[in-house]
């Protein structure tokens, strides 16, 4: 047995856990991220969006006229996942992209009318989604702040690896001989 395995099984709030506590927190984060989609679906399906398309919708609600460089830093999403996202808000009446007059090489996205009207119908669920939670806002912003930090470090780790530092040591297994 390892030396912080135990015999008997950690318990959680819902009962025994499987992990022995190893895995909790990448666990709690998948479990979390599944109940949350579970109560975005029918809001976001009443407004005929996707969880991403939602995303991109909010930031252009919150400020109209980004870059498509900007929302994909916002979303932490690469162009050539955006693009199609965006080309499908297009197609739905939703924006507009643009090339900027200054650089054509910056596609500005600006919300159509129809667009700016779905931010109206859209404006209760950002308080569904708190409400659900039973967290009061202090709560979740802390809450997000806290995971807003873990992203950044997990994505600090994920750079220096990248540059072949900060890599965990790799397990050295003996071969036996034959």
């Amino acid at each position: 047995m390892h030396p912080d395995e135990s015999a008997t099984p950690e318990t959680t709030e819902t009962g025994p856990d499987p992990f022995g506590g190893r895995a909790r927190l990448c666990f709690s984060i998948y479990a979390a991220h599944h109940a949350l989609n579970r109560v975005y679906q029918p809001l976001l399906e009443a407004l005929g969006l996707t969880y991403p398309q939602y995303l991109a919708m909010a930031a252009l609600w919150t400020r109209d006229g980004l870059s498509v460089g900007e929302i994909g830093r916002a979303l932490g999403l690469e162009s050539s996942t955006l693009t199609p996202l965006l080309k499908r808000l297009e197609a739905a009446g939703l924006i507009r992209r643009e090339r900027a007059k200054t650089d054509e090489r910056v596609v500005t996205v600006v919300l159509t009318g129809e667009g700016r009207a779905l931010g109206e119908k859209a404006a209760h669920v950002p308080e569904c989604v708190l409400a659900a939670t039973r967290l009061d806002r202090a709560e979740m912003e802390r809450l997000s702040a806290a995971l807003n930090e873990l992203r950044a470090a997990l994505d600090g780790r994920e750079e220096a690896g990248r540059a072949g530092a900060d890599r965990p040591p790799r397990r050295r297994t003996r071969r036996r001989a034959p």
